[in-house]
């Protein structure tokens, strides 16, 4: 009997590293090819070998350019694979742009880890390099949406916006007349800056992401917060943090504050954007304005009224300036990047504010200062935390509880299985359960490493 051969190789019970193999009669597919993120034992993930063999894969599809879908693919390249990388247009340019940050830091920390000698590697070495990237931008291939692609006699694919961020979408594969759905990240359907997502009607086998399934966003006015933040960091005399995404989480930020200063919400205030990476997309939101809803106009607007950091020197500068400041740089769960240099010049004084952003994963050092850590380790050292921490929740770019529930509500058929992937243990746990109580369909929940067979009958 035929089958399709399920490979769990990522987001089985964590939130990152989004890797799921379809071995097929015909082909191989690998559907997103991301990082592990956040807990050691995840991230140690990234440096074995692949749960598969990389020469033996046909192509990847990819629901979305984060670096926990996309993130890993330079990996995948240098260790064999010859195909295809297949996203949509905004996707694969926001993969791009990713990729090579990733390797940039990577190769920057490994040099840095070398020199100042707080590394147990002799010596340590980057997990992939900005050379390993250009080799894979080389397989990247751009596909429509709502367009329906022949991979091979008895397999087609089509993406479908999917909101989330720019390019995002999820997939419905038809392999042998079995319709396979991968979510991926489902956006909200109240978003400043995109669409709705749309939703799947028929699914046989549904991939489901569940990362705020055991949760519902707060009702809580974003403006107000910022606004009430910036006005406490003016009287302060301090620095407002806000370590952010540098994709969707950045722009809607800085559409956000630019708002408020447009409608007196907020007095002028030196606000600082330290992300190179983040720049970079916002090159892409120009470039594709028929997938978001900031006008043109108001594009330019915004961009002349931060101060666009581009320079390490300007770096610290900005580190330097006493004044009352903004400043919001990549990463958004304070796992690398720009950020880290003035957290670790800044987290101990008391007139400092961290506004962490979105969804902090286990393991990482927005969880641990989300959770009261008193110190955390930046560069090799420890540094105390007397900054005031705070989170906004209803930034999030990903569907609720609730909104995973409507999203999967328009499904005709019953699907022969849901298998939840891409959160953490508790969180799809509770969803599994509320599924069943609304849907009574059959939920799986997939550990890491595991292979689930799909019967295609006999033929």
């Amino acid at each position: 009997m035929k089958t399709i051969k399920v490979h769990f190789l990522g987001a089985a019970g964590s939130v990152t590293g989004s890797k799921f193999l379809l071995e097929t009669p015909e082909m191989n597919i690998l559907v997103d090819c991301g990082l592990f993120q956040g807990l050691k034992e995840l991230r140690v993930l990234n440096w074995e070998k692949f749960g598969f063999p990389p020469t033996d894969i046909d192509m990847v599809l990819l629901t979305h350019g984060h670096l926990d879908h996309s993130g890993y693919l330079p990996r995948l390249v240098a260790h064999g694979f010859k195909g295809t990388i297949t996203g949509t247009s905004p996707t694969l340019a926001i993969a791009g742009i990713i990729m090579r940050d990733s390797a940039k830091i990577q190769e920057e920390d490994a040099e840095r880890a070398n020199k100042e000698e707080f590394t147990i590697h002799e010596p340590a070495e980057p997990l992939y390099t900005v050379e390993d990237v250009e080799r894979t931008m080389e397989m990247l291939r751009p596909a429509d949406v709502d367009q329906w692609y022949e991979l091979s006699k008895n397999i087609r694919y089509r993406f479908r916006k999917n909101g989330h961020i720019l390019g995002a979408t999820f997939i419905e594969l038809d392999i042998f007349g079995k319709i396979l759905v991968f979510s991926g990240d489902i956006g909200r359907k109240e978003d400043l800056l995109l669409e709705p997502p749309q939703t799947p009607e028929w699914a046989d086998y549904l991939f489901l992401e569940s990362t705020y399934g055991d949760r519902l966003h707060p009702d809580e006015d974003a403006d107000s917060i910022l606004a009430n933040t910036i006005m406490e960091t003016l009287q302060k005399k301090g620095t407002l943090i806000i370590p952010s995404f540098a994709v969707e989480r950045l722009q809607t930020l800085m559409y956000r504050i630019w708002r408020l200063y447009e409608h007196n919400k907020i007095p002028p205030l030196p606000v600082f954007i330290d992300s190179p990476m983040g720049n970079e997309v916002f090159g892409v939101f120009e470039q594709f304005p028929g997938w978001h809803r900031i006008p043109p106009t108001e594009l330019r607007a915004m961009q002349q009224f931060f101060n666009i950091i581009t320079s390490y020197k300007d770096t610290w500068k900005t580190v330097d300036d006493n004044r009352p400041k903004a400043v919001i740089a990549g990463s958004g769960m304070v796992t690398g990047g720009r950020v880290l240099t003035y957290l670790r010049y800044y987290l101990d004084k008391p007139e400092t504010t961290v506004l962490l952003a979105g969804y902090q994963a286990e393991g990482t050092r927005g969880r641990l200062l989300l959770e009261g850590a008193n110190e955390i380790k930046i560069f090799g050292k420890y540094c105390e935390v007397k900054a005031n921490i705070m989170i906004l929740n209803s930034l999030s770019a990903h569907a609720d509880q609730k909104g995973l529930l409507d999203w999967m509500s328009g499904i005709k058929n019953i699907p022969e299985k849901v298998f939840l992937i891409h959160g953490e243990n508790m969180a799809r746990d509770v969803l599994r359960l509320k599924i069943k109580d609304v849907f009574n369909y059959p939920v799986h929940l997939p550990w890491l490493g595991e292979t689930y067979e799909i019967p295609l009958g006999d033929g």
